[in-house]
């Protein structure tokens, strides 16, 4: 009786005590693991509010797992499962986007929304699979768990709703001696024995450790029952333990696994329960012999994602159909000594080694690419990308094994490069390296004529399958053709248009939009999951590989430059390479423009063969082999200085709100969000543009003020510039993602005239032996394509020749007739009537919507008029260049209708050019010239928009507007200067002397065998910009005159030089004869290149702030401005930058954008600076480019310039209420009351040390003495420590046109320190009534329990501070 009551007094006092504790402080998150086979597997709950809810798998990873795991006393996390894979939850989704490190001691201290907040359903909640077991909480009226005796007064308190501990003994009975036998406890006054579910050795071990007590064993009961560990599973008859038959451990004795169903998925399930490495095969029909033991499990299926084989889908134990011949085996791979960790696929992560049975990090000192490429090679993941350090993907926490790794790229194992002594570094976990290697091949086209056409074929699992045509088209194609570098997607064929496949059915109803890197990125239904058969196996059929790509990086258009050559893929050294070279490359993918040109093997090193050196592009070649460069293959470079290009890509849009698709509010996608276009500059040429892209005609109007209404979310671009000539908006000039000050009252429209189908459609027929027969090619989408011959015939024929002003069609061709076109198959199914006057007016299929191949290309043989036929004899007599030095160079004339006329420049390029001069026997092209180069023409413009493949004979064989029909006048002609002009000569050498390097200096060039000047008479940026490209030196900063870098010596060669800035060399721009001059040497040219040693002029500069003081940080790096992250940023890094901008001393250094998002690189990361240095560059930093951040991090700068701010407030009841006032040039100035707010009012009770703002009165008077604002349209946030850090639309003395004088009442210290005193007495009287009670409650509870225990009594009371007693 006595020891029940002393029982029930602890309990009491435990209850009383946790009250209190829970007034008084918060404790970790209570979780538990719920709805699966044991506590250390289930959908992961929370305790918040009293309340049991759930967690959202946005952002959860093995991290988050690994912490769970760790908390709950499960071991490792196996797995993070999203998708409510154990059930959905019925209670509240407490946390979203929680983000752990894997480091941290419980949940609570991860990184997450706030409590409640979300925007999930019960299907995202998470669910965890961890390795051990742990001792459960859930009560069972069979069994007990066995703890240890607890020898001091503690409480424990057990988690909500859970049984709270009482105290037992327990027994060994019947057994040989006193420490063997039957489990007894006693409980209630009576003996019972322990249930044997679950029980284990390691109950037997507390047994065993407690059982020293004669009188018995003491041990805590938490009337619980102890879960199982997972099944323990083992492979026998194999040639290690890690290959053979399947057996599984129930009911005390080893039984098989049958066959059925079984398949590498529950193989992996295995593999991984035992430590192996991957499934390598699933052998069945008892290839490792036959057990003879029970046949314990059938039917078996696993996803591949559990940690043991009990998880998966299972027949009842014991309930089968099988015999012993249908054993079930597996292969694995052995136990790998190496990993990658933390990374978003296996392929990508820190990099762990395993040294005596424990995982361990690597550390980065001498890590590098040769040391990745072996990583990559042995875990089996394709070629390196990059080898970060700085622990990129977060810090480990195991022992460092290895440092100094030095691999040649050649070893098959990271275990055989020179590396220091296992265990021996100086390292932290801050170094540890990591590798991201690219993915391997899981994409094939099977069972076509080559490698880029047939069925497509996809690997999940380690096992190829198929993928269903349910909703496949051309974008859906078009990534498959890119995945597999295999130029553009020409059809989409289903229905097993290339054969039937045999495998799983893996991929249905695929939605792609056709920009996605990868298949897998696009969206479809679960895998596996359809309702297909092998007769709808979908197939590609793509065009040749182009003669460039980008691999390695993000999506198509950007990575490391590999050209094709002698049928082999090889790099590009990055000698000279830059933005020019780089939008060649961008423009011949269709990419958009050029937005970064890295160099130093950026996107990982190539292992081909490097065909290109010193390349060297003007920037309007239409292709990378029209660029001046060395022979192929004549290089001195090796893959570390690999050439890469970052295109910005092609732009989708869409027009909404509108009467068809041709007409409405634009809208562009970003970062897969769509947003409006602000109207700023908006007009017809940026609507021609729009029209293009989406195939629409020509632009009618471009309205803007929101005439279709008005958008929501974002306003991604503003300052549109169009020249109308572009292919995509993303060519444009353009502001995208910066902050906005448009609203959606301006968005921008377009109405354009009818879509394309319904218009009359380019047309050519190629490969035939006149222009008359051939191939039949139209122009869409601003490409050429090709038109299936189903349902061909002569109707359509007559269509076409009569477009062509071909006479009447004789016939269509026959197959092989003419060569297979490439490019896509634009039309399928045309029905002409045979009357109508173009092709795009008959019948047809959607544009691309097609089944067919190449080989399936129709052709056309036209009776060819007489006129026609005179024309094509016509030769290089209908066409001259005229007023150029000779028959090469001048302005490009046409004769048609016996009248001379002009070509305008609209869509003039080089390949045009090349045409051109073919045509003329002149010889190459070498420069492609507009705007009236050579002085404008007379009489009628006769061609616009040329566009020539570059394979013509003649120029009136390439596509264009109708003859006359042009929007140009004679100051656009363009012109053309071939390489076999008797005066055009190869460019003259140049270079720059007397400089601080060769990208900066006097300008001297090489004529007749001797260097001479350049006179400055008319010398500008646009000339030193000419220098700048034709030397390879960046972009021009200046071109000073009057002889800035000395005097030269020799002739003045060339003077009054006038370049448009788009010339290739400076002998190409106008100037004065050679040696005609009217200068000395005083007044000698210079250029100053942006590629002067930026080692030691590296750019600062701070942007979208309110003036150059005050801003987010950017720094220019290759060419390029990108911003720096705010890891570590603070006020010392603030220091430094302020003091290199001449800008006073730092205020505040805010991070998370502050000064809104950067839209360039990132490049810098955890900057160090001491505050000391004269120069950013001299601060700690790391590799440039290198960085876990995104935009949302950029870091700010407040510099307080040559006029800082000071703040007062005035005309209030005290020092922190009144009229806002700050000091400017020694005068106080006003605050205009426009856009005030409390948030304002925050910043400046702050700023004057005072206490939270109460109030931000508006509409008072300015001081009479001084009438003026200085501040108008500010917008704060609220949490600046300075009003200067605030945004705002004017700053400068002036009339405050929309409103008064802004106030502010704040609230006093010396009412915040009254306040707190009265707060702090009151917490003392609720502490006294807490004491009062607890002395009463404890005094009956004294009484019940009698006098035997005064001394449990004394115990408790001593807890209880002596003044409380007072």
């Amino acid at each position: 009786m006595g020891e029940r009551l002393s029982a029930r007094a602890g309990r009491g006092t435990a209850e009383v005590l946790l009250i209190l504790a829970g007034l008084c402080a918060s404790s970790p998150a209570q979780i538990r693991l719920v709805n699966g086979p044991d506590p250390c597997t289930g959908r992961l709950e929370v305790f918040y509010n009293g309340t049991w809810g759930t967690v959202c798998d946005d952002h959860w990873s093995l991290a988050g797992a690994r912490v769970v795991c760790q908390q709950l006393g499960c071991g490792m996390g196996l797995s993070a499962v999203g998708g409510a894979r154990y059930g959905r939850g019925e209670d509240p989704i407490w946390l979203d986007n929680v983000q752990c490190t894997g480091t941290e001691a419980d949940l609570s201290e991860c990184r997450a929304r706030p409590w409640g907040d979300h925007n999930c359903g019960h299907g995202e909640d998470v669910s965890i699979v961890c390795s051990d077991d742990v001792v459960g909480w859930v009560s069972s009226d069979c069994a007990v768990s066995v703890g240890t005796w607890l020898t001091d007064f503690e409480l424990n308190p057990a988690p909500t709703g859970a049984p709270t501990p009482s105290l037992t003994r327990a027994r060994l009975v019947n057994g040989p001696g006193p420490c063997s036998g039957r489990v007894e406890v006693f409980h209630d006054s009576r003996w019972g024995t322990v249930c044997d579910d679950g029980w284990n050795l390691l109950d037997a071990e507390v047994v065993c450790r407690e059982g020293s007590s004669s009188s018995g064993l003491d041990i805590q009961i938490f009337g619980a029952c102890l879960f199982p560990e997972p099944t323990q599973v083992r492979l026998v008859n194999g040639s290690s333990h890690c290959s053979g038959r399947v057996e599984i451990h129930h009911n005390q004795q080893w039984g098989t696994i049958c066959d059925d169903g079984w398949d590498l998925r529950d193989a992996e399930v295995v593999c991984r329960q035992l430590g192996c490495g991957m499934a390598v095969s699933v052998p069945g029909k008892a290839h490792f012999g036959q057990g003879h033991a029970p046949i314990w499990l059938d039917e078996v299926n696993c996803t591949g994602t559990e940690g043991a084989i009990t998880e998966c889908r299972l027949e009842p134990w014991g309930e089968h159909n099988c015999n012993h011949n249908e054993d079930a085996s597996v292969v694995c791979s052995e136990p790998t000594e190496l990993r990658l960790v933390n990374g978003p696929n296996r392929c990508a992560g820190r990099v762990e080694v395993l040294h005596h049975q424990q995982w361990g990090t690597v550390c980065d000192n001498h890590w590098d690419m040769e040391d990745a490429k072996v990583v990559c090679r042995q875990l089996g993941c394709g070629a390196p990308i990059s080898a970060p350090g700085w622990a990129k993907f977060g810090r480990g926490y195991d022992p460092i094994w290895l440092e100094k790794v030095t691999c040649s790229g050649t070893e098959a194992a990271l275990s055989e490069c020179e590396a220091q002594t296992w265990g021996v570094h100086n390292c932290h976990h801050g170094e540890d390296a990591s590798v991201v290697c690219s993915e391997p091949e899981v994409v094939r086209l099977v069972n076509g004529p080559s490698r880029c056409a047939g069925r497509v074929e996809v690997l999940e699992q380690r096992q190829w399958g198929t993928v269903c045509d349910d909703a496949w088209d051309l974008s859906d194609a078009e990534v498959v053709c890119w995945q597999l570098g295999c130029g553009t997607a020409t059809a989409a064929p289903g229905l097993a248009h290339f054969g039937k496949g045999h495998g799983p059915i893996w991929l249905a109803e695929v939605n792609c939009t056709g920009t996605e890197a990868a298949l897998s990125k696009c969206r479809a239904r679960p895998e596996g999951v359809h309702l297909c058969h092998h007769g709808e196996d979908a197939g590609v059929v793509c065009s040749d590989p182009p003669e460039v790509r980008l691999v390695n990086g993000s999506n198509r258009c950007s990575g490391r430059v590999e050209v094709l050559h002698n049928q082999q893929w090889g790099s590009v050294c990055d000698d000279d390479w830059d933005l020019d070279d780089a939008q060649v490359v961008c423009q011949q993918l269709g990419c958009g423009t050029a937005i970064w040109a890295p160099r130093a093997s950026r996107f990982g090193l190539g292992n081909d063969p490097i065909w290109l050196d010193d390349v060297n592009c003007t920037g309007s070649e239409a292709a990378l082999s029209e660029c001046r460069a060395r022979p192929w293959g004549d290089n001195n470079c090796n893959h570390q200085e690999d050439a890469s290009v970052v295109c910005a890509g092609p732009l989708q849009l869409r027009l909404v709100n509108g009467s068809s698709r041709c007409s409405g509010r634009v809208e562009v996608l970003r970062n897969q969000q769509w947003g409006t276009v602000c109207d700023d500059g908006w007009d017809l040429r940026d609507a021609e543009v729009v029209c293009r892209q989406l195939g629409c005609g020509m632009a009618v109007s471009a309205p803007g003020s929101a005439q279709f209404g008005q958008g929501s979310s974002h306003i991604w671009l503003q300052g549109v510039e169009c020249t109308g000539n572009e292919a995509a908006l993303s060519e444009c000039s353009s502001r995208m993602g910066q902050q906005s000050y448009c609203n959606h009252g301006k968005d921008a429209g377009v109405v354009c005239s009818e879509p394309v189908a319904s218009q009359r459609v380019p047309l050519r027929l190629l490969d035939g032996p006149h222009r008359c027969a051939g191939r039949v090619e139209v122009y869409y989408s601003n490409r050429w394509g090709t038109v299936c011959d189903d349902q061909w015939d002569l109707d359509d024929a007559n269509v076409v020749c009569r477009q062509l002003h071909c006479g009447i069609a004789l016939s269509t061709s026959r197959p092989g007739e003419f060569r297979v076109g490439s490019g896509p198959i634009w039309l399928d199914d045309v029905n002409c009537t045979g009357t109508e006057v173009a092709l795009s007016y008959c019948k047809a299929n959607d544009w691309g919507k097609t089944n067919c191949h190449h080989g399936e290309d129709a052709g056309v043989v036209c009776a060819e008029s007489a006129s026609h036929h005179q024309d094509s004899r016509a030769g290089s007599a209908e066409l001259r260049l005229v007023n150029g030095p000779n028959r090469c160079a001048g302005r490009v004339e046409l004769l048609y209708g016996h009248e001379w006329g002009t070509v305008c420049d609209d869509d003039w390029s080089f390949i045009d050019a090349k045409v051109v001069c073919r045509q003329l026997g002149c010889g190459t092209a070498v420069s492609a010239y507009s705007s009236a180069y050579f002085g404008q023409g007379t009489g009628p413009i006769w061609l616009d928009n040329v566009q020539c493949s570059g394979t013509e004979a003649a120029l009136s064989e390439c596509q264009a507007k109708p003859w006359g029909v042009n929007n140009c006048d004679h100051g656009e002609d363009a012109g053309v200067v071939c390489a076999e002009g008797t005066a055009v000569k190869v460019p003259a050498q140049l270079r720059l002397q007397n400089g601080p390097s060769r990208c900066a200096g006097r300008v001297e060039v090489l004529h007749e065998h001797q260097w001479g000047t350049v006179c400055d008479d008319g010398w500008s940026l646009s000339e030193a910009t000419v220098v700048c490209r034709q030397l390879s030196c960046g972009t021009a900063v200046s071109a000073p005159v009057l002889a800035h870098f000395g005097p030269g010596s020799g002739r003045v060669w060339l003077d009054n030089v006038n370049c448009t800035g788009a010339e290739a060399a400076l002998s190409e721009c106008h100037a004065r004869p050679w040696g005609s001059n009217d200068c000395d040497h005083g007044e000698d040219a210079g250029v100053v290149c942006s590629d002067t040693d930026t080692s030691r002029h590296r750019l600062l500069r701070l942007v979208n702030g309110s003036n150059s003081c005050i801003g987010r940080v950017e720094v220019l790096h290759d060419q390029k401005w990108g911003t720096v992250c705010d890891d570590t940023w603070d006020i010392n890094d603030a220091a430094v930058v302020c003091r290199e901008l001449g800008c006073g001393t730092a205020m505040s250094a805010p991070g998370s954008a502050h000064f809104g998002q950067g839209s360039d690189p990132i490049w810098l990361d955890n900057v160090h600076c001491v505050g000391t240095e004269s120069t950013f560059a001299e601060c700690g930093l790391k590799s440039w480019g290198e960085h876990n951040c995104g935009h949302s991090e950029d870091a700010g700068v407040v510099c307080s310039g040559t006029n800082p701010l000071q703040l007062r407030v005035k005309d209030g009841p005290g020092p922190c209420s009144g009229l806002v006032e700050v000091l400017y040039n020694a005068t106080w100035y006003g605050v205009c009351d426009r856009d005030w707010s409390l948030l304002e009012a925050q910043v400046v009770c702050k700023q004057l040390g005072c206490g939270p703002a109460q109030s931000a009165p508006i509409g008072g008077q300015f001081s009479p003495e001084h009438g003026h604002t200085l501040l108008e349209g500010l917008s704060c946030r609220g949490s600046e420590t300075l009003l200067l850090e605030c945004q705002h639309r004017n700053m400068g003395p002036g009339q405050c046109k929309h409103g008064f004088a802004a106030g502010v009442v704040c609230t006093e210290m010396e009412d915040l320190t009254q306040a707190c005193s009265v707060l702090s007495g009151l917490l003392g009287v609720v502490a006294t009534l807490c004491g009062i009670l607890l002395v009463l409650y404890l005094v009956r509870c004294g009484r019940q329990a009698g006098r035997s225990h005064g001394l449990h009594f004394f115990v408790i009371l001593s807890l209880i501070p002596e003044r409380e007693w007072e």
